[in-house]
């Protein structure tokens, strides 16, 4: 059974707010990418359909304690910026659906 754990991070950015809001999720996944556990990333941006989120951003981790190991490396840079994540979305009036999600395993049918 795998351990796996994805982050998953949903978000409706307004038009006015993508420049911004992309520059900062690029820079954390640059962090993301150097940390112990880390196994593969993705930023998405809706290209069709009537979802309601228009950002998702993806990050794959070895299991729940690479994900918990990587929080204060993350959080190290914008302390020295003096960023706050939560500010910048009110600012810029960004909705956001965080959670981590585990992969489904398939049911084997009895025989």
């Amino acid at each position: 059974m795998s351990k796996e754990i994805f982050r998953v991070d949903k978000f409706v950015v307004p038009a006015q707010a993508r420049e911004e809001f992309l520059m900062r999720v690029h820079a954390t996944h640059e962090v993301l990418r150097t940390q112990a556990g880390f196994v593969r990333d993705a930023i998405l941006e809706q290209a069709s359909g009537p979802g309601e989120f228009n950002f998702v951003a993806i990050v794959a981790w070895e299991n729940g304690d690479a994900v918990e190991g990587a929080r204060p490396t993350v959080a190290a840079p914008h302390q020295k910026v003096s960023f706050d994540a939560q500010a910048m979305i009110n600012r810029l009036e960004i909705r956001a659906d965080i959670a981590n999600y585990k992969r489904v395993e398939r049911a084997m049918a009895a025989e």
